[in-house]
């Protein structure tokens, strides 16, 4: 059993919640919780860590394909980045995938997303795009960190089955959708047309910004059409979470009638 906060595997679990180059750097990041645990892929967990509590009451032996340890509980609170943590969490290696895995279907629903910057708007958006049935998101280079454990926790589990990919230039990935005809979407405040009036049934990707200052205006000209959510009351607009819903939910249900 693992018993002092001194202990090097301790050291290195709260670095790796913390630092997103220590991340990339092992290749790996943190998953908390039950849940989270049995939904990931056994060939893809690396290590497992247990509560002391948690081993004594809950853990089956028969559910490990990793290595697992077992950890003094005031020890493994440390190591969490919740509050309350739930007695297991494991080790996951990361996912690389490119645009081509996104594009693999002859009309694919996508979500480019610019500058997110908050974790749990990224990783609910997440989530949205498995329930909306979508085939990928598409990050620009200034959104949130996929592997923060925030956005971990908000994709309830999406993170293992949805296609990501994170472009160096995403003009560049806008021109590369047009090549492969897929239609692009900019949600825009000035909008020309009503988010309700295109057909999404062909290839489709919707382009959403930043939570204070929404799409770049560059980013908003590189997509084929602008469109808009029309807002009653004095609101300006939706959470970018609520758009991205709204959005996904109308080509699901175009591509569904």
């Amino acid at each position: 059993m693992i018993t002092s906060t001194a202990n090097q595997q301790v050291k290195q679990l709260i670095q790796l919640n913390k630092k997103g180059k220590l991340r990339n750097a092992q290749d790996v990041f943190v998953v908390e919780g039950p849940r989270m645990f049995r939904e990931a892929p056994g060939d893809r967990i690396e290590k497992i860590y247990l509560s002391e509590t948690y081993f004594k009451s809950q853990w089956k032996e028969k559910e490990a394909e990793a290595p697992w340890e077992v950890v003094r509980d005031s020890v493994f609170k440390a190591m969490c980045d919740t509050q309350t943590p739930q007695g297991i969490l494991c080790l996951v290696k990361q996912y690389h995938y490119s645009l081509s895995d996104l594009l693999k279907k002859e009309d694919p629903l996508l979500l480019v997303l610019e500058n997110i910057q908050d974790p749990g708007n990224l990783g609910t958006m997440m989530r949205t795009a498995e329930g909306a049935g979508a085939d990928g998101v598409i990050l620009s280079p200034g959104c949130a960190d996929m592997y923060n454990p925030k956005t971990i926790r908000s994709t309830m589990g999406s993170v293992y089955r949805v296609p990501f990919f994170q472009t160096g230039n995403l003009k560049e990935t806008m021109g590369q959708l047009r090549e492969r005809g897929v239609n692009t979407f900019a949600a825009y405040l000035d909008g020309a047309k009503g988010y309700d009036r295109p057909d999404y049934r062909k290839g489709t990707a919707f382009l959403l910004g930043n939570e204070g200052n929404g799409l770049t205006q560059e980013a908003a000209l590189s997509a084929d059409t602008c469109i808009r959510i029309p807002m009653e009351g004095k609101l300006e607009s939706l959470n970018v979470s609520a758009a991205s819903a709204v959005l996904l939910y109308e080509a699901h249900r175009q591509r569904n009638l």
